[in-house]
C-alpha cells in the first residue's frame, strides 16, 4: 500500500513530482480494504469512474484547480448525481440527477467522490451507531463509538482513506466525530454553505461541515464551497477572508470551573485544563465565564419546535413506512406527533430570551473555548442506555446552531489513557477565520499526528497573515527574505510579515549574475515546465509600498505572482533580459535552500 499522506499540501507535492491519479485512487481502495470495516462506506464509486473523472481534469494545475486529483467523501444525506442518498435509511432511498451545490462546487475545483459514507439514521445523533448498517468503528478504538451522526466521513478521514468528508451538523453531528477520531471537524456559520440537495434534518439549524486532517485543509475546503447560493432560502452571503493571524491581545472564554461536565471522566478533565495551558501559551488570556444559560439551550434542542422540525421533514415518509426507522430514531422523532404549535412557539420564545442574555457574555471575549465532547463513550455503554448517552455528548455542542455560532474542532493533545484530546473553538456568526486561526496553532502546538495514519503534520505556515487596513501584499522571493541581508529595506518602511507560500508548480528561479548582493530571479514558464518555489508574503502600507516599488532595481519588477493557495499577489519577477549569464537553481525549490547548499559547499 502507498506510503502517501493525504493531507492536501503532501498529496499536491506528490502530484508534483510524477505520482499520478491512478496512484493515489489505487491507495485510496487499498487503505479502504486494510481498514476492513465495511460500516464506513454505503456507496462507493467504481475505479473506472473515478479514472475517467480525472483524466477529465486535465494536467496537474493546482491554481486553476484548488482540490486538483484531492479524493473526499460525502455524509449519504448530502446528494452526489448518480449515487443513491439514504439518509441511512434503505426504503427512503432516491439517485439524484445533479450535485447538492457543495459537492458541485468541489468537484468543479477538481475533488474526487470517492463515495456515500454511513451516519445515524436521517441525522439523528451524537453517537454513530444508529444505523441499519453495520456502524463505523471508532479509528482510533474500535471499543468506542464514532461520534455521529457523519461517523462515517469521520473515520474515512481519521484513517487516511480520504483527505477530507462533508459531514453535516445540526447539533453536533460535524464536531464530536471529530473529537472522538482525532481529527479536525470545521462546522461553518449556519448559511455558508448551501444546504441545497442536503436531506433536511432541522433546516433552520442545519450545515454541512468538514472532516479533514488538519485546519488548512479544512480551510481550504471552505474558501472553496462558502458561496451564496440563490436557490437556498437559508444561504447567507459572508465576506471572503485570508485565514489570518490572531489578535496579540486574544481572550478566550472558557466555562466556568464549577460549571463544567465531564461525567466522570476525569481524564477528560484534566486533558482540557492542559489543553487551556497550550491556548495561554499563544499567548492568549482565559477567562472563564458562566455556562448554565448556555446549557440551558442546549437543552432546547430535543424539546418543541425542534424535535417537531424533525418530524416535518420526514413526516410524509414516516406516514407510510414508519417501519422502515431506526427505533431510537423512530421514538426521538415520532415523540413530535405530541407537541403543538403553541409547544413550537414556547421553544422559540425560551430560545429569544436566551439568546439576549447571553449576548454580551458572548460579546465579551474573542471566542470560546469548550471540550468537543465531555468523554468517550464505549459501544455497549450506548446500547445499554442510548438516550442519556447521545444527550450528554452534546453537553458542548448542542447549543452551538441556535446561538448562530461557528465553530471548529481541533485535537489539542492526549489524555493520560492515550485516548486523543479535541476541544472546540466558537464564534459569532461570519468569524469563522478567527477560530480557524487559533485552532491552527493548536493543532500545530500539540504536536499529534493526523488522525490515525500515525503521520506527522505536514510544516505549514499557519495560521495565515493578510494585508489589512488597506495594505498591499508583496511576494518575497530572496534577499529580503527574513535574516536574508536585504531584509532591512522591508522592516525600515513598516512591513509586515504574513506567511510563508509557495508559487504555482510554473515558475522558474535564477540565480542572477553580476549582483553586488546575490539575490535571486523568478521567472514564470509555461504550464508544466516550471516548480513549486518557496516565497514569502509580507505587507506594507500604500505609500510605503510605492516607494518601495520605485526603488528596485533592474533586471527586478513587480509583476502580479501565481502562489499555490489560489491568491495572487504583486510580487518580484526578473526580466528576461536579465537573465543572461544566470544560473537556473528551480531544483533547489527556493532561494534560502540554495543560499545553505551554497555556504555549505563554501
Amino acid at each position: 500500500m502507498s506510503d502517501l499522506s493525504f493531507d492536501i499540501e503532501s498529496l499536491h507535492a506528490a502530484y508534483a513530482a510524477g505520482t499520478l491519479p491512478a496512484t493515489v485512487i489505487d491507495t485510496v481502495f487499498a487503505r479502504l480494504q486494510a481498514a476492513s470495516d465495511p460500516g464506513i462506506f454505503l456507496h462507493v464509486a467504481e475505479r473506472d469512474a473515478l479514472l475517467r473523472a480525472a483524466e477529465a481534469l486535465g494536467p496537474f494545475d493546482p491554481v486553476a484547480k484548488p482540490l486538483w486529483g484531492v479524493p473526499f467523501a460525502v455524509k449519504d444525506n448530502i446528494d452526489v448525481a448518480g449515487m443513491p442518498t439514504t439518509a441511512a435509511c434503505p426504503d427512503f432511498a432516491y439517485v439524484p440527477e445533479r450535485d447538492a451545490t457543495v459537492v458541485a462546487l468541489l468537484k468543479a475545483a477538481g475533488a474526487l467522490v470517492i463515495g456515500k459514507t454511513n451516519l445515524d439514521q436521517f441525522a439523528t445523533g451524537l453517537v454513530g451507531i444508529r444505523t441499519p448498517h453495520p456502524a463505523p468503528r471508532n479509528a482510533i478504538d474500535a471499543s468506542l463509538v464514532p461520534g455521529g451522526s457523519s461517523s462515517g466521513s469521520a473515520v474515512a478521514t481519521a484513517r487516511g482513506i480520504v483527505s477530507f468528508a462533508l459531514g453535516t451538523d445540526t447539533a453536533g453531528s460535524g464536531r464530536i466525530p471529530a473529537g472522538l477520531n482525532n481529527i479536525v471537524g470545521l462546522k461553518p456559520s449556519v448559511g455558508a454553505f448551501s444546504a441545497r440537495g442536503v436531506v433536511p434534518a432541522c433546516r433552520t439549524l442545519d450545515c454541512v461541515s468538514v472532516f479533514a486532517l488538519t485546519v488548512a485543509d479544512a480551510w481550504k475546503v471552505f474558501s472553496i464551497a462558502t458561496r451564496h447560493d440563490p436557490a437556498d432560502s437559508y444561504s447567507r452571503a459572508f465576506p471572503a477572508r485570508a485565514l489570518a493571524a490572531p489578535p496579540t491581545t486574544l481572550t478566550i472564554g472558557v466555562p466556568a470551573a464549577a460549571d463544567r461536565k465531564f461525567f466522570g471522566d476525569e481524564e477528560m478533565q484534566k486533558a482540557f485544563d492542559a489543553a487551556l495551558e497550550m491556548l495561554a501559551r499563544l499567548p492568549a488570556k482565559i477567562v472563564e465565564i458562566p455556562f448554565e444559560r448556555f446549557y440551558a439551550v442546549a437543552n432546547l434542542l430535543y424539546e418543541g419546535a425542534w424535535v417537531a422540525e424533525r418530524y416535518a421533514a420526514i413526516a410524509d415518509f414516516m406516514a407510510e413506512k414508519e417501519e422502515s426507522l431506526h427505533p431510537v430514531t423512530r421514538k426521538i422523532i415520532g415523540g413530535a406527533r405530541t407537541l403543538s404549535a403553541a409547544d413550537a412557539f414556547k421553544g422559540l420564545y425560551a430560545l429569544q430570551a436566551l439568546k439576549a442574555e447571553l449576548a454580551p457574555v458572548i460579546a465579551s471575549v474573542d471566542m470560546i473555548c469548550v471540550p468537543t465532547a465531555p468523554r468517550h463513550y464505549t459501544v455497549a455503554e450506548v446500547l445499554a442506555e442510548p438516550i442519556v448517552t447521545n444527550s450528554r455528548l452534546g453537553t458542548y455542542t448542542n447549543f452551538v446552531n441556535l446561538l448562530d455560532l461557528c465553530g471548529i474542532a481541533v485535537p489539542a493533545g492526549r489524555r493520560g489513557d492515550g485516548l486523543p484530546m479535541n476541544v472546540t473553538m466558537l464564534a459569532p456568526a461570519g468569524h469563522d477565520d478567527r477560530v480557524a486561526s487559533v485552532a491552527a496553532l493548536l493543532h500545530a502546538a500539540s504536536g499529534l499526528t493526523l488522525g490515525a495514519t500515525g503521520r506527522t503534520q505536514p510544516v505549514q505556515p499557519l495560521p495565515m497573515g493578510s494585508a489589512g487596513n488597506g495594505e498591499i501584499e508583496l511576494v518575497v522571493v530572496g534577499a529580503r527574505r527574513r535574516g536574508m541581508p536585504l531584509n532591512g529595506e522591508l522592516k525600515a518602511r513598516g512591513a509586515r510579515f504574513c506567511r510563508e507560500a509557495k508559487t504555482s508548480g510554473d515558475y522558474r528561479l535564477f540565480a542572477l549574475a553580476g549582483q553586488n548582493v546575490p539575490k535571486p530571479g523568478l521567472q514564470r514558464a509555461g504550464r508544466g515546465e516550471g516548480a513549486p518555489i518557496d516565497v514569502e508574503v509580507w505587507s506594507l502600507a500604500p505609500d510605503q509600498f510605492a516607494s518601495f516599488v520605485a526603488a528596485i532595481p533592474p533586471p527586478l519588477g513587480i509583476g502580479t505572482i501565481m502562489l499555490a493557495d489560489g491568491t495572487s499577489p504583486k510580487g518580484f519577477l526578473a526580466e528576461a533580459v536579465g537573465l543572461d549569464g544566470a544560473t537556473d537553481i528551480t531544483a533547489f525549490g527556493g532561494w534560502r535552500k540554495f543560499a545553505a547548499s551554497r555556504a555549505a559547499s563554501t
